[in-house]
């Protein structure tokens, strides 16, 4: 029996600007990664998101990011690894308290954008993210590409690793994801969405946009909560997955039964 946790990247609003559809995609999942302020959210933002996710009975995690608000964290900083280290550190801890003011422990972290991308390929980095991480809760699992510096990081740190696919985004023959600045790198329609999604559930493998079948073992499926179709992207995605008998359970859940 096939098993999945399905997440978004939410709580990314801030101050007068309102961007997705958190309140409509949260009841869908089963694990959510919430902005920590550095590249979105705020701490109001933050409050209301942990609550939200408490009442709908979604795991929540951290989704740290270079300070970047300007660039949605999409642009590549050049930090150390203590500097990531610390603004890794700093941000989850943030998070947390507002876990703890609604009684929810944190489940995972999951960095985001330019922060997760260069990780894949830079090992002082990815180090410098998972001692962040580590620092705070070593018990915290860590949300990632498999095969990538990230994992390997993680891994040598003795962190939990939560193997990490994309429904929504084009992946490279390395098994990386298409950058954004590429044309049709984001999918909008659920349906092509929805099939690479079954495809590495059911299959364990993904077709890049060369063509290049790529192996993908996965513990968790991520839909941007920023992508306007997410709504309805999962929406098909959870009926698509029932059908072929895929279990939708939470990250911890679905990463003990692999450990098992």
């Amino acid at each position: 029996m096939a098993v999945i946790d399905l997440n978004a990247d939410l709580g990314e609003s801030f101050g007068a600007f309102s961007i997705g559809r958190d309140a409509e995609l949260i009841p869908l999942l089963t694990s959510a990664n919430l902005a920590c302020g550095f590249h979105g959210g705020d701490p109001r933002v933050m409050d209301r998101t942990v609550r939200r996710c408490r009442e709908a009975g979604v795991a929540v995690g951290a989704h740290p990011s270079f300070p970047d608000l300007v660039g949605f964290g999409r642009r590549a900083l050049d930090v150390s690894p203590v500097e990531a280290e610390t603004d890794v550190l700093y941000q989850v801890a943030a998070l947390d308290g507002f876990c703890r003011r609604h009684g929810l422990a944190m489940q995972h972290v999951k960095p985001h954008g330019a922060l997760y991308n260069q990780a894949n390929r830079s090992p002082d980095l990815a180090a410098g993210i998972v001692a962040g991480i580590a620092a705070f809760d070593p018990g915290l699992l860590l949300v990632c590409q498999p095969g990538t510096e990230l994992a390997r990081a993680g891994e040598a740190a003795g962190l939990t690793v939560a193997h990490e696919g994309f429904a929504d985004r084009a992946y490279r023959a390395d098994g990386t994801l298409v950058s954004r600045s590429v044309e049709g790198s984001v999918y909008h329609d659920p349906g092509r969405a929805t099939e690479q999604a079954l495809r590495m559930v059911t299959e364990g493998t993904v077709v890049a946009l060369d063509g290049t079948v790529v192996d993908v073992r996965i513990d968790t499926l991520c839909v941007h909560g920023d992508n306007p179709e997410a709504v309805r992207l999962v929406g098909v995605l959870r009926e698509r997955l029932a059908v072929a008998g895929v279990v939708i359970q939470p990250l911890s859940e679905v990463v003990s039964a692999r450990l098992a």
